[in-house]
């Protein structure tokens, strides 16, 4: 994923949404001392230097989890409110092959529970199918090896990389966003099997190079984000991810690559690989805060809408680049991406 890396120290960045390009300018000296008063936790446990996935715990006030990107053993981290790792759960029977999110939902029987997804694939479709792991929530936060339970995954359309693994409260529906150029959100069955696969469904648009997504605590908005911004979407009456809301800026970072709501669902948490890296609070336009008169026990929905009607992402300047650009971009960053 060093391809990022490239483009922040080049000033410039390139996402496309739809059939339009967008530049997105580097953060300003202002613009970076305003980040800094964001700054909700900084990550500095010399075991988390790839922090691919943001989950904020309801169970425990205050915690946060994370996993590492890839490689080693399969493990979460509970972090707490001043960083450090208060409890590190091993994820037994999981493979740790390319990690790249976390949501948190339900079992079977209704408890607490954390969802990874090992669902990256650098090669572009070299993976058959991908695997969301589940462990407890445990109720006591210890370090402990929690067996997993495991549900393989298929696109309906063939293989894809993705990173971004959504997990609706309302109705414990799995939906997965797609990365690079041209993404689509798929939805799961609604009850995942545990033998043979699970086929993902294309319900809808993403944005470009997504690399993590999230609903909010009541499910009534979503938000995917991006290595340059984020996007929020209202969620239907379906559960379904619907019409763009706005478009949310998100600090300049190394490596963005995760986010969550917080607990109260007032703001964002986004998050960065790499060492020592800020966790940030991003506080969320009034459209997207809670229903302070709810209708029922998650409050009201969104309306359903095409995820890619309403507005565009706005991180920065926009101008018009040939599509020969962003076709370069896309290819130069696979090539670099798979020699990490």
């Amino acid at each position: 994923m060093s391809a990022s890396r490239v483009a922040a120290r080049a000033g410039a960045a390139i996402a496309v949404f739809g059939a339009s390009v967008a530049v997105f300018a580097p953060a300003s000296p202002a613009a970076a001392g305003k980040d800094d008063d964001r700054v909700a936790f900084t990550i500095r446990d010399p075991r988390i230097t790839e922090s691919s996935g943001l989950a904020a715990s309801a169970r425990h006030p205050g915690v946060v989890y994370t996993h590492n990107d890839s490689g080693g053993v399969p493990k979460i981290f509970a972090l707490g409110g001043d960083g450090r790792v208060r409890a590190v759960l091993t994820v037994g029977g999981a493979n740790a092959r390319d990690w790249e999110g976390m949501a948190l939902g339900r079992d079977a029987r209704g408890r607490p529970a954390i969802f990874v997804a090992d669902i990256g694939d650098n090669l572009g479709g070299a993976w058959p199918y991908v695997t969301v792991y589940r462990i407890p929530e445990p109720a006591d936060l210890r370090s402990r090896t929690l067996r997993a339970t495991a549900f393989k995954i298929k696109y309906e359309d063939g293989p894809r990389n993705a990173e971004t693994l959504m997990i609706n409260p309302r109705t414990n529906r799995l939906y997965i966003a797609s990365k690079l150029f041209g993404g689509k959100i798929y939805e799961a069955p609604k009850r995942l099997r545990t033998s043979g696969f699970n086929v993902m469904r294309k319900i809808g648009g993403a944005p470009a190079i997504a690399t993590d997504g999230a609903f909010s605590p009541d499910g009534r908005t979503c938000v995917i984000r991006t290595y340059f911004g984020a996007r929020l979407y209202s969620v239907g009456a379906d559960g379904r991810p619907g019409k763009t809301l706005t478009s949310i800026d998100v600090p300049a970072q190394a490596q963005g690559e995760s986010v969550t709501y917080t607990p109260d669902g007032r703001s964002l948490l986004v998050g960065s690989e790499g060492t020592n890296q800020p966790v940030y609070r991003v506080p969320l336009p009034e459209e997207a805060l809670p229903s302070p008169t709810p209708s029922g026990p998650h409050g009201n929905a969104g309306a359903a809408g095409g995820p890619e009607s309403g507005r565009r992402d706005a991180t920065g300047t926009r101008v018009g680049l040939f599509l020969a650009l962003a076709i370069a971009g896309a290819v130069g960053y696979g090539l670099m991406k798979g020699r990490r």
